[in-house]
């Protein structure tokens, strides 16, 4: 989460303070990675309750045209998917050998995760636009839902 630090530095316009040290917030990557998996989630969510889904996706920004790979022509937006996993464990690279080290979580531990991908076609070609890819751009733009 963003936290506030006295400390000075200068800024553009706009950015008026009363005196050398002020608060000033910051978010860390490890924020912003934590914020981007809240804002997915309360999407899916509002996305899966609402009636109307094409009208969602048109006032969270979701284009339902995109450019192809050479620019020109458009994609069409033709399909919204959610897949759900569950992570039942974890494996990692073993110390000093070629073997993983395998830590499967007791049940309690078992957390799914839902991911939306937004699909987009043209007579001849596919493409995969994930949410996380487009709550990252639109927080970068400042357009995000």
């Amino acid at each position: 989460m963003p936290h506030d630090h006295a400390h000075s530095h200068t800024h553009g316009p706009g950015h008026n303070h009363a005196g050398p040290d002020h608060l000033h917030s910051h978010i860390h990557d490890h924020d912003r990675a934590e914020e981007l998996q809240v804002l997915s989630a309360q999407f899916i969510d509002g996305f899966i309750q609402a009636r109307d889904k094409s009208s969602y996706l048109r006032l969270a920004g979701v284009p339902f045209e995109r450019d192809g790979q050479d620019g020109k022509g458009s994609l069409k937006l033709v399909d919204v998917q959610l897949t759900t996993e569950w992570q039942v464990g974890t494996a990692s690279p073993g110390f000093g050998t070629r073997q993983l080290s395998y830590l499967p979580y007791p049940g309690e531990m078992v957390k799914d995760r839902t991911n939306m991908r937004f699909i987009y076609v043209s007579l001849s070609e596919r493409q995969e636009l994930d949410l996380r890819s487009f709550l990252e751009k639109a927080q970068t733009l400042g357009t995000a839902p």
